[in-house]
């Protein structure tokens, strides 16, 4: 039997596109918002969830859903209207959901090896009621961030331009808080609680170092997220390994890849398409622009008594009122 006819895998598979799909799909407006580490807040206190299910006997996929979700919102309404700063905000929960989580779980007489399961991942206990949350939580997911991007967009990169503009922002960051915590239990069974936030945010940031605009980013962003939870699903079924870890390991391999080819990209079009003149402020005269002297017989050098300027890795020298620059077989005037 083939690794594909495996019923288990193929739940697995599919949760697993729909896990990279959704993660990077939200996590673009949270990386946005500079709130990269608030899926990871957000893992944490989903365990209480998970926790609280074992405890009462309930799905621990559902009370997940419900205790991430109110989390998630306290967590924003705190940085929204608290005294509070945003990331003491996400600390505070960040520890008080781990610390109740693990109580709850000593009451529930559930041993590490079942919290193990939620908190890195578990191809095999992936069953079809899990997959049918895993299917409406996700899908519920990406028609909320392409159908409102615009609208989520405007608030992620300015709130004050949003709400000048007529956008409900409270409304709208709830929203994103609440699809935030909605994406962590989506994950939760292929990624784990405690790696969810790395699938959220690593593809973003590796889709940055090739992309320039938002659009291009979150396209990018959801491809490698597919891309990295399957071919980890599948390394880690063949090397029997935490699917969790595998996911996140490749994850962060394509980033360093992609950070030393963005690096090169950047490089030569730097070195074929020189920068042009900045445009000056308004009121402040612009610079003259750069003249080659055809004729230059004077050197400059350490003992040739002109002013020297030092800028960035090369040295100019003050010239008749212009400043002269060395460049290949001739000196620039400017």
């Amino acid at each position: 039997m083939t690794l594909f006819e495996l019923e288990f895998m193929q739940r697995a598979l599919i949760a697993g596109l729909l896990t990279g799909l959704s993660a990077p799909a939200i996590g673009t407006y949270l990386v946005q918002r500079r709130l990269a580490l608030m899926g990871d807040g957000i893992g944490h206190i989903a365990i209480t969830g998970v926790a609280l299910g074992l405890l009462t006997g309930t799905a621990p996929v559902l009370t997940a859903i419900l205790v991430a979700v109110v989390g998630a919102s306290a967590i924003e309404l705190i940085r929204a209207r608290g005294k509070t700063s945003g990331d003491v905000a996400l600390s505070l929960l960040f520890y008080g959901g781990i610390a109740g989580g693990v109580l709850l779980i000593g009451l529930a007489g559930q041993g590490a090896a079942t919290l193990n399961t939620y908190l890195f991942g578990s191809l095999t206990t992936v069953s079809p009621s899990d997959l049918y949350v895993v299917v409406g939580l996700a899908v519920v997911v990406l028609v909320v961030a392409v159908g409102l991007g615009p609208q989520l967009f405007a608030v992620c990169q300015d709130e004050e331009f949003a709400r000048v503009t007529g956008l409900r922002v409270q409304l709208l960051n709830l929203l994103i808080a609440v699809m935030a915590a909605v994406t962590v239990t989506v994950a939760m069974r292929t990624v784990g609680l405690l790696l969810v936030s790395a699938l959220m945010v690593v593809p973003v940031a590796t889709a940055q170092q090739l992309t320039r605009s938002f659009r291009s980013t979150f396209v990018t962003a959801c491809g490698i997220g597919v891309l990295v939870c399957l071919a980890g699903i599948i390394t880690s079924y063949n090397a029997n390994v935490a699917p969790g870890a595998t996911i996140v390991v490749l994850a962060l391999a394509c980033f360093v890849a992609a950070a030393a080819a963005g690096a090169l990209v950047r490089r030569r079009r730097a070195v074929q398409a020189p920068l042009a003149d900045e445009e000056p402020e308004v009121g402040v005269p612009g610079p003259e622009p750069h003249v080659v002297t055809d004729e230059h017989e004077h050197a400059h050098g350490q003992k040739c008594g002109h002013t020297k300027v030092e800028h960035g890795d090369h040295v100019d020298y003050v010239h008749d009122g212009h400043l002269h620059a060395a460049h290949g077989d001739h000196w620039d005037e400017h």
